[in-house]
């Protein structure tokens, strides 16, 4: 039976950007900036309704391609989203260069998220031919050519990533947990112990990041401790609940997961976290439950692992016939998950 994958959208790794306020604030903009800020509030229907008005309108029919790109892939369309953008970039005048890496950015999320990984890598090329300073662009070249099996030259865009951006902590941890998910962590740890060599710039929370990866938990709890009681963010009590869970007392972490959910119930983060930590505890009607009210909350950053996950549980249970009909609709949302496509091959001989 397939486990529940621990897919915590923690920084950069999330690969959904935010919208970036290129529209500017003309008045031949403002229908497109009514959608934006639907797209910020989750209203991707609607705004894809005020975007026809723009375009009906005569607005920026750049800035629309690119809205509509963005809307797409917040209803998880991310075919018409690669459309879109591809759209919007064939209007480049060759001036607008901020434009150009910003669209390429999203074109690439939505070529990753399909399951093109070789277009997402020669996208993000075509970023760092446009701005070889891109730190960003590097990471993510990175990753992909992880996935590519192409280990040499993922370590080599690490590399280049961190140099741009040295004094970025986030960036090393990033670097070890993708290195770590490709099943390089011992490879990945020399970025951690670079990081550590940041100490004097680091916050509690990216301390007690670096020492739960590096699995020092003792040392992780002490400093995500301070981390929650200077601000009790979701990334700090993310971090904490997971190091209680690897400390063994996984009843605190659900507690703390809770706790954080009385007063941010709308963090599917954190609930999809809670959902695991119960699947560990056996408890998978309670797990089931913070999936499905973690899908409700419609973060789009999130709605794959829950879904996801949601499938784990019930294959817990022991319900088949459930976990096979969610697992067609996820395969119709995401169909480059090779994960899934092998539990999908599982559920097939249930």
């Amino acid at each position: 039976m397939g486990r529940a994958a621990n897919r915590l959208v923690l920084g950069a790794t999330c690969f959904l950007l935010i919208i970036t306020g290129l529209a500017g604030c003309g008045a031949g903009t403002a229908h497109i900036q009514e959608a934006d800020a639907l797209i910020e509030n989750g209203s991707y229907s609607e705004a894809l309704d005020s975007l026809e008005v723009a375009e009906n309108s005569g607005e920026d029919k750049r800035l629309i391609h690119r809205s509509r790109g963005i809307a797409y892939m917040g209803l998880s369309d991310y075919y018409t989203a690669i459309e879109e953008f591809i759209a919007a970039l064939s209007l480049s005048n060759g001036y607008v260069r901020d434009m150009d890496i910003d669209i390429s950015y999203y074109l690439a999320v939505a070529q990753y998220r399909t399951g093109d990984i070789s277009a997402a890598n020669e996208t993000y090329s075509a970023i760092i031919a446009i701005d070889p300073g891109e730190s960003d662009a590097y990471y993510l070249r990175g990753r992909t050519y992880l996935m590519l099996q192409d280990i040499d030259n993922a370590k080599s865009d690490f590399d280049k990533a961190v140099k741009l951006s040295p004094d970025d902590p986030d960036l090393y941890v990033q670097i070890f947990e993708a290195m770590s998910g490709a099943g390089l962590a011992d490879d990945g740890k020399r970025y951690l112990k670079s990081a550590m060599e940041l100490n004097t710039k680091l916050t509690s929370f990216q301390k007690g990041r670096l020492y739960y990866c590096m699995g020092d938990y003792e040392g992780a709890r002490q400093s995500l401790e301070s981390a929650v009681s200077e601000g009790n963010d979701t990334e700090a009590i993310l971090y904490l609940g997971r190091t209680y869970e690897a400390l063994g007392d996984t009843n605190y972490a659900a507690s703390l997961y809770r706790s954080y959910l009385e007063g941010d119930p709308g963090n599917a983060q954190v609930m999809n976290q809670l959902g695991l930590c119960l699947i560990d505890l056996n408890d998978y009607n309670g797990a089931l439950d913070a999936f499905e009210k973690g899908i409700n909350i419609g973060d789009p950053a999130m709605d794959q692992s829950l879904r996801f996950n949601q499938i784990t549980a019930y294959e817990y249970t022991g319900d088949f016939d459930r976990a096979k009909t969610l697992m067609a609709d996820y395969l119709a949302k995401y169909p480059g998950d090779e994960e899934a496509i092998r539990e999908n091959d599982f559920l097939s001989t249930r």
